[in-house]
């Protein structure tokens, strides 16, 4: 299971055009703001990365939000994360084990960024209702493959009430008022 002092949230490309192209645009658009401001509130590292910015336009304004000034954004143009300069290091240097990925787009980008974790040793849970692609077969292509890699696939309520572990957590109330 996943501990709140082991994690870090790893956002895929949940940028302006990328998001309209997609699948359940709105719900990932919402449901990427419930994680991004949980892991604010449980001082969770968020590493955001942008596919080509000046194309695919920011990441999405109600992520950004949620996010605060706590995020580290990253520009990129390869598919994996992994593969740009430095990614990895900065990865290394926030030491923690457990990566929450989600993103856009399941098939491409949150794929190969999964696969490349899982060889470099980390524990990899993708998100699913925080993933997207433009077609359910490329979404659901994406998460058969990352599944058969090693990945464990998850959902939101479950990260967050993995991360919490007991009603009694002292940001209990805050986190849960996320999801009503």
């Amino acid at each position: 299971m996943l501990k709140a002092d082991e994690s870090l949230l790893l956002i895929i490309d949940i940028q302006d055009k990328l998001v309209r192209a997609c699948a359940h645009s709105e719900s990932i658009v919402k449901k990427s703001a419930i994680i991004g401001e949980a892991a604010r509130i449980l001082s969770i590292p968020a590493v955001v990365t942008e596919q080509y910015p000046q194309g695919l336009g920011e990441t999405v304004e109600p992520l950004k939000s949620a996010l605060g000034n706590s995020a580290h954004y990253v520009e990129k143009t390869n598919f994996s994360a992994l593969r740009e300069d430095g990614f990895k290091e900065k990865l290394a240097s926030l030491g923690k084990k457990q990566i929450i990925l989600c993103g856009i787009e399941t098939h491409i980008c949150v794929y190969q960024t999964c696969a490349e974790l899982l060889a470099e040793g980390y524990e990899v849970y993708v998100a699913k209702d925080v993933t997207s692609s433009r077609h359910e077969y490329e979404y659901n292509t994406g998460l058969g493959l990352m599944k058969s890699d090693g990945a464990k696939l998850t959902c939101v309520e479950t990260v967050l009430f993995e991360w919490l572990g007991t009603s009694k957590h002292p940001n209990f109330k805050e986190v849960q008022k996320l999801i009503k």
